[in-house]
């Protein structure tokens, strides 16, 4: 359960008693259609109706009415949910990075910019300063945000891990579409980007186990999380997805947002090694322990994954949960201690080396 969602389903009950006519903004997508549609409902994870994770997943977890429980985390106030500054920031133009440099660049909660093999590469962008269907909710942190639609080169390859709105925004997608190439989605995502006018014939969804191969040796892999979807009131009509992105040179990995489960393990024995992972640590809270992981269980994650270096995110830009806003950093590092991995932490837009095994950054959140 995120704080988004239950905003939504607040605000949409509210709306509906009204009779206003909710149906109109075309920010909430549009569910899978006629072929794909069928497609969806052939897939081996859709079963009664919605796509289903691989193991027994409840949404909420908590001991409060659930409803009384979603009121409570709309209308509580928290101490230091968000920060006093804005946080540090290394205003990086993209479009100059050398591209023959893999690189990997943080943009704040689940967006990332990458460099592989010559691609340009742009994962979850949420380039809005909202994570929600209408802009005066969830605000993003104060501060500078320099990274826009406008700024961005031409990218080669748009992936979107699921159709929530802080991995998956209207205005941002919509601003992009001139410099899109290419859309790897799961299952079923692709329906809100064709109903926004996306060329449907760039779009490629895919199952978890599904490869597609890029020009120039990349394959991405369609992977399992333990999640859920939807942007209405109706869920799991498009499906959820982590993804590995192998080069002759180097394996990347992105959890996308995800419960911990043993698809970790699996897809560490499925690789053998990770160079790099970028996982989900951010917007957990023991009331929904099943899709979010704990900081500490994104570090047993790590080493399930045989990954060599972790980025965490899904942190840093949003508040979509009741723990405060550097929490999941000081509950990693600590967890990160006397492990196999490189806990690698920069700043917002602070550009990561793949090939350099010897960077480091600083501990910002202190």
């Amino acid at each position: 359960m995120k704080r988004l969602l239950l905003s939504v389903v607040l605000i949409m009950l509210v709306v509906s008693a009204a009779s206003l006519p909710f149906v109109l903004n075309a920010g909430f997508g549009q569910p899978p259609q006629g072929e794909q549609r069928t497609r969806v409902e052939q897939s081996p994870h859709y079963r009664d109706g919605e796509f289903q994770n691989q193991l027994p997943t409840p949404n909420y977890t908590g001991q409060k009415n659930m409803l009384a429980a979603m009121w409570d985390f709309l209308v509580t106030r928290r101490e230091n949910a968000r920060p006093q500054q804005p946080l540090p920031l290394v205003n990086t133009d993209l479009a100059s990075l050398p591209l023959a440099q893999d690189t990997v660049v943080w943009l704040g909660h689940s967006s990332w910019y990458m460099q592989l093999a010559g691609k340009r590469i742009l994962i979850d962008p949420v380039l809005s300063n909202y994570a929600a269907p209408f802009s005066f909710l969830n605000k993003a942190f104060a501060g500078e945000y320099p990274w826009t639609a406008q700024s961005m080169p031409e990218i080669d390859l748009l992936v979107i891990s699921h159709d929530h709105y802080d991995h998956l925004d209207y205005a941002t997608i919509k601003a992009l579409m001139p410099k899109i190439k290419h859309v790897i989605t799961p299952l079923g995502v692709g329906s809100h980007l064709r109903y926004w006018g996306m060329n449907p014939e760039i779009i490629q969804e895919a199952d978890w186990q599904q490869k597609i191969t890029l020009a120039d040796g990349v394959d991405v892999h369609v992977l399992p999380a333990r999640h859920f979807s939807g942007r209405g009131l109706k869920r799991n009509q498009t499906l959820w997805a982590s993804f590995m992105f192998v080069t002759p040179e180097r394996t990347l990995y992105y959890s996308g947002d995800t419960g911990y489960g043993p698809h970790f393990k699996a897809i560490g024995e499925q690789f053998g090694k990770v160079d790099l992972a970028i996982l989900e640590n951010g917007q957990y809270d023991e009331d929904w322990k099943y899709i979010h992981m704990m900081p500490e269980e994104a570090a047993l994650a790590a080493q399930e994954l045989h990954a060599q270096a972790i980025l965490p995110g899904h942190a840093g830009r949003f508040v979509l949960a009741k723990h405060t806003w550097n929490d999941p950093y000081k509950r990693l590092a600590a967890a990160s201690q006397g492990k196999g991995y490189r806990l690698l932490t920069p700043t917002l837009g602070e550009p990561v080396l793949a090939a350099d095994s010897t960077q480091g950054f600083r501990a910002w959140w202190e």
